[in-house]
């Protein structure tokens, strides 16, 4: 598994796109400020860029390098959450 993961990373630094479980379908991912590897996602996906995508993001502090504003009442929530 430790080289799946290692080889998931080198892939997604050299702007690739990697396949991955979630609990319940698999997902596509990128590194997401990679602006070509996001396109490839929405030509494969056959998905009009006016979609959004989903972010992943392991804090607080990371979320607000990409959203300009959080409201109050989302921070409270994230602050306080125990899971997510």
């Amino acid at each position: 598994m430790h080289n799946e993961i290692k080889n998931a990373i080198e892939t997604l630094k050299q702007g690739g796109l990697i396949l991955y479980p979630t609990d319940t379908v698999w997902g596509l991912g990128c590194d997401a400020t990679n602006e070509k590897a996001v396109a490839e996602i929405y030509k494969i996906k056959q998905r009009s860029e006016s979609k959004s995508l989903i972010i992943l993001v392991s804090s607080f502090e990371m979320l607000k390098k990409y959203i300009k504003s959080i409201p109050g009442s989302i921070q409270n929530i994230l602050r306080t959450s125990t899971k997510p």
